[in-house]
């Protein structure tokens, strides 16, 4: 099964490389240009088997809803010239990510679940169920860390330790939400509920900027709004698009990212599964119908689109 799995270019006046678990990022002074590859990573592991189409559906969907949000906070985004290249501005970014959370899913629901009633320094009620609506939306930051697990960490911990200013980390929480509550109200146009994400930013010439994706199955989870309070009363699971479904496998098939354990065969038939899961995500989240780009030239076609648009 063809898939985009890794870039080994050089190009000329490149000044750096960074690989990270999903993107290959090229370096040229004050530019960068980022490929999102069709690696997989879960439990901050990055899988075996790259996933057809995901680096496409990914740079896609962060495109759609990059160009959605300019009103709120500039992005970093000059040019999407490839269906999995972006080419935008080299941002120093914040060494925090700003997690969003409307409901109780996820990471969230597991640290509930085990008793704990703050998250990042939050109070949580009790007798919230699984995927439960928060009585408001709660911003649950991680450090960002190059290597290995990211941390939760609290807003006063966060200040504490300088990683952020105040100033700079009131900015950040004001962006967060107002950009949450314009994917709430995109979801909501296709039938979803946006239920949390994540959001980075950077600066530049001392211009925060919106960095990274927003709003894809990588660094977000969405419900299908058909149904969700039924399924809330009688206790079902929430049908729901993200990458959630990638961790319960995982987990399912004993690996959570834990020392000694392995990540299980994923045989064809997982493989396109999940790509096929990536592609109903983009569809239905974007309201367009996916173009799959041929992948026999890809590496070549996006060798090409670098070079011809960040070279002077």
């Amino acid at each position: 099964m063809e898939a985009i799995k890794e870039t080994n270019f050089s190009f000329t006046g490149q000044t750096g490389f960074y690989r990270g678990k999903v993107r290959d990022v090229y370096y040229f002074n004050d530019k960068l240009a980022i490929i999102a590859t069709d690696r997989i990573s879960a439990f901050d592991v990055v899988l075996p088997r790259a996933i057809p189409y995901k680096g496409q559906v990914l740079n896609q969907i962060a495109s759609h809803f990059l160009q959605a949000t300019t009103d709120i906070v500039p992005n970093w985004v000059i040019s999407t010239p490839d269906p999995n290249v972006t080419i935008g501005h080299h941002c120093e970014p914040f060494k925090v990510e700003m997690v969003i959370r409307g409901y109780l899913a996820g990471h969230a629901w597991r640290e509930y679940r085990a008793g704990k009633r703050q998250v990042c320094g939050v109070q949580l009620p009790d007798g919230l169920r699984e995927n439960d609506k928060l009585p408001e939306p709660i911003i649950t930051p991680t450090t960002k860390a190059d290597q290995g697990h990211d941390e939760d960490i609290s807003r006063e911990d966060i200040l504490r330790s300088g990683l952020v200013s105040e100033q700079d980390y009131l900015n950040l929480e004001l962006y967060t939400r107002k950009l949450f509550a314009r994917g709430t109200e995109l979801a909501a146009k296709q039938g979803l509920i946006l239920v949390d994400t994540k959001y980075e930013f950077g600066k530049s010439n001392g211009q925060v900027y919106l960095i990274d994706e927003i709003h894809t199955p990588d660094s977000s989870r969405y419900f299908y709004s058909d149904r969700y309070a039924e399924r809330q009363e009688k206790g079902e699971p929430q049908k729901q698009l993200s990458k959630e479904f990638v961790r319960q496998w995982l987990i399912e098939n004993g690996f959570q990212g834990k020392e000694g354990q392995s990540v299980p065969d994923m045989t064809d038939e997982v493989v396109s599964n999940i790509s096929e899961r990536y592609i109903e995500l983009f569809e239905v989240v974007t309201g367009r119908q996916f173009e799959k780009r041929a992948l026999d030239n890809a590496i070549n076609s996006i060798e090409n689109s670098v070079k011809e648009n960040i070279l002077p």
